[in-house]
This record gives C-alpha cells, structure tokens and sequence, in this order.
C-alpha cells in the first residue's frame, strides 16, 4: 500500500560476492545498501511520490531545481546534503502525471546506453530521458505497472546487471538493480522499479482522487 510508502529499514547482513548488503528478518526486511550512496527511499507526500538519495562523493556549493520533460507537475532537486559532504537528490513525481499525463504514450527506451531493462520482457518500457548537472543520462519509465527511475552513480559491479527486491518497509515493492558500467566504461547507475498493480494501483488512485478533484 502506498501508505507503507513512508518507511525504510537500514539492518544490513554481508554479501561479500558483490561488495554490498542486505538483510531480511522475521519481521522486518531492508534494502541493499550501495556505497557513496543513500537509498534511493519513497514517500508519500499528499499526491507526490517522493524518491530520495545522497550521493556521497558529488559535491556541490548550492541548490538547483528542474522541471521534468513530459512531465508536467513533476520536479527534481538537488542541493548539498546537511548531513554530509555529499548531493541530496529529490524527485517529486505527481500521481497527476503518472494517472492522465499521457506518460504510456511515450517512446520506448531501454537502458542508458542501450542495454535491456531487468525484469521487462520487453527490455524497454516508455520514457523520458535527460542529463542535469553533476549527473548525466537520467531516465523515467512508465509502465501498465510499474514506475521506474534509473539515477547515473557508480556501484562497483562493472559489465553486470544485479538485481534485488526493494522494499518499503516488511513490503516488497519492486526491485533494485545495480547497473555497472557498459563495454565504453560508461552508464552505470541504480534502477529502481516500483510495481504500481492491483491494490498498490487502488489505493494510488484514491489518493489521487481526493487531492484532484
């Protein structure tokens, strides 16, 4: 349910083959824990989900704002973090846009890149692709579904695709991929995919229902 939508557990347990973490309890299951970076982590926010991480290692003296191309009530920030040295990175996605903005109207894209999504049958789902400042090839997907955003990082599994379940807190709500770099060394980053079906799907649209009358 998109209420669960507000936590997140950092208990972690090693996974030495691949240099990061996880862990899953009796009563409570964490997500993979990436180094330089924090999350991503999802919130809701009246009728925007919101999706946050700290890039450790990107540095920057102020904040910016942009808009989100085909995305009309959308946004993303990023400002230096105040808890470290490093870049907070927040995307307000509207449920306005993801229930009638027309998003599944948009070219199919895979990967930056061009190497197949994880998870799709298809390999590509429609989306809208950009680069900002300090981070290059972003990606928004938008499936029957499924949401999906890929954020440029890098994450240590160079030439390989890893891909574990994402939860919010005891509820697996999509996956996360660790996408390492391509054969020119480039388009590494983290993809994560939501499953927006069945009751997830409900209980979005009576959000947002009441926030868009």
């Amino acid at each position: 349910m998109l209420t669960k939508w507000k936590t997140s557990l950092l208990t972690v347990a090693t996974v030495a083959m691949l240099g990061f973490t996880t862990s899953c309890g009796k009563n409570d299951a964490s997500n993979i824990q990436i180094a330089g970076v924090k999350g991503p982590t999802v919130t809701l926010l009246q009728d925007n989900m919101m999706i946050s991480a700290v890039f450790e290692n990107i540095q920057m003296d102020g904040g910016l704002r942009y808009n989100i191309p085909k995305y009309k009530y959308s946004f993303l920030e990023i400002s230096p973090d105040v808890e470290s040295n490093g870049t907070l990175m927040q995307v307000s996605i509207s449920l306005k846009d993801i229930v009638d903005g027309g998003l599944d109207q948009l070219d199919p894209q895979k990967l930056p890149g061009g190497r197949n999504l994880p998870g799709v049958a298809s390999g590509s789902l429609p989306a809208v692709a950009f680069s900002i400042e300090k981070f290059h090839n972003m990606s928004l997907y938008v499936g029957k579904d499924v949401f999906g955003i890929f954020l440029p990082a890098s994450v240590g599994v160079e030439g390989a695709i890893a891909s574990f379940r994402y939860y919010i807190g005891e509820k697996a709500a999509g996956t996360i991929s660790l996408v390492g770099a391509d054969q020119n060394g480039e388009n590494s980053g983290v993809l994560l995919m939501l499953n927006i079906s069945g009751q997830v799907k409900s209980q979005m649209m009576k959000v947002y229902k009441k926030y868009n009358h």
